[in-house]
């Protein structure tokens, strides 16, 4: 991952959101959520200054709950360390769940109602968008897909309308700078209209 997050600092990239783990995955192996949980807190205490000399921004995205607190911990660390820094915001999406977060926005819109702050007339696609987990960050304008899967696996779906999307065979831990070149070449091929025609 450190070789993608450099480049795309060196590129001025304004946001980068990685899907680390989702809901789905508690029902992995134990033994292979231990391994993820151990990657993470290794990448966050070897490349905090890398992450602080890029002037990157680090902020997590999901639920907190079942989350090992030793990897809250050090997460709240950098993310702390790393707020005053003024490049690239790297979101690390962590017991994510892009249904389960349109569900949370549900449920938050609906206490607002029940304490009349909000009446059913007032919820406008830009008042679920203020509930979302990703409420300060712009709609992606890229997805990447990597490892041969043909799918978005829950992730960000309210926010992927028209995001355009990139597949490709290379596993995550090959994805390197070219493999990230190419797919933003292809990004730049194409001709976004969101629904409109091009005169």
């Amino acid at each position: 991952m450190e070789r993608v997050v450099k480049e795309c600092a060196k590129l001025a990239v304004s946001y980068l959101t990685v899907f680390a783990f989702s809901t789905e995955n508690w029902q992995r192996p134990a033994r292979e959520i231990n391994t993820l949980w151990r990657y993470l807190l290794e990448f966050l205490e070897k490349k905090r200054s890398m992450l602080l000399d890029n002037n990157v921004v680090l902020r997590m995205m999901g639920f907190r709950s079942n989350i090992p607190g030793d990897v809250l911990a050090k997460i709240d660390d950098v993310v702390r360390q790393s707020a005053t820094n003024t490049g690239m915001r790297l979101t690390v999406a962590l017991n994510y769940s892009g249904r389960a977060e349109i569900v949370h926005a549900c449920q938050e819109i609906a206490r607002r109602v029940s304490r009349d702050e909000l009446t059913a007339d007032d919820v406008t696609e830009q008042t679920v968008c203020s509930m979302l987990l990703t409420k300060d960050v712009p709609d992606p304008d890229l997805l990447i897909r990597t490892s041969g899967e043909i799918r978005i696996s829950n992730f960000m779906l309210f926010q992927l309308a028209y995001t355009e999307l990139y597949f490709t065979n290379t596993l995550w831990p090959d994805f390197n700078e070219k493999e990230l070149h190419k797919s933003i070449d292809s990004y730049r091929g194409r001709s976004r209209r969101f629904g409109g025609i091009h005169e």
